[in-house]
């Protein structure tokens, strides 16, 4: 499976210019089979959910669709969504013929006040894409290790890509790039780690630092810290295979059921 980690700087609260420097990034980018975007790529982390959410089938959606049947690819990436009168930071998982998924955050990030505007989510989404199981998160979720657990079950694992999507401040960014990497090791998968460059609307600095790790932690990009760039990986489901089958740590794992 070919990946493109989509990792850019992001313009405050407007759709419409990241979506055009979105386009512009990947204007280039072809024959892939997914596009993975940061979280609240539309806008930002913004804690204005009032002006920024949309419908879930809203403008952010339609360009995901238009993006994906260009590009013949899924795309992926979150944005603030408003259902019912409640606000949700949602991953939309969109594929080239129209159709869409959602796994809504269940981590809210609660020292930038996220938990007071955005409702958490209650479970996860599992997706496929050229033979890959996929398990998309946003950004937060990666400090609850639990919650991502993957649990052979039936002859098969849950999944073989994990998948975080953020806005991920330069201050912590060395807990991001340990935790990624740590996730990898533990859950015997590939993980797509990508974070967004720049300074946002709060004045909080991004430097990036985007991953793909291969299931025994051995890093696979060559992101740079503050550079936009759009890094393609390719993603080998006989090696992953194999490094189970010659490793299997997961004969050994604790069962668990979240509640």
């Amino acid at each position: 499976m070919l990946v493109a980690a989509v990792q850019t700087n992001l313009f405050w609260e407007n759709s419409k210019k990241n979506f055009a420097h979105i386009e512009q990034l990947l204007k280039h980018t072809n024959n892939i089979d997914l596009i993975v975007l940061p979280e609240m790529f539309p806008s930002g982390f913004s804690m204005n959910p009032i002006s920024i959410s949309e419908p879930e089938n809203g403008p952010t959606l339609k360009w995901m669709q238009a993006l994906s049947r260009e590009k013949k690819a899924v795309v992926i990436g979150s944005v603030a969504i408003r259902r019912e009168k409640k606000f949700f930071n949602s991953l939309l998982w969109v594929t080239p013929d129209g159709k869409y998924n959602c796994y809504d955050k269940r981590h809210l990030f609660r020292m930038a006040g996220e938990n007071n505007y955005y409702e958490e989510g209650k479970e996860l989404m599992l997706e496929s894409v050229a033979s890959f199981k996929c398990c998309p998160l946003i950004c937060y979720d990666l400090r609850f290790p639990v919650w991502s657990r993957n649990i052979k079950k039936d002859q098969s694992f849950k999944y073989d890509v994990l998948i975080y999507i953020a806005n991920w401040p330069s201050p912590r960014i060395d807990a991001w790039t340990t935790l990624l990497k740590a996730r990898a090791i533990e859950n015997q998968a590939f993980v797509i780690g990508v974070n967004r460059v720049g300074i946002d609307g709060n004045n909080v600095d991004y430097c990036g630092e985007s991953r793909i790790f291969d299931p025994k932690g051995d890093r696979m990009d060559k992101f740079e810290s503050n550079q936009e760039q759009v890094e393609i990986v390719h993603l080998n489901k006989s090696f992953l295979e194999k490094y189970r089958k010659d490793f299997p740590v997961h004969l050994d794992a604790d069962m668990f059921k979240i509640i």
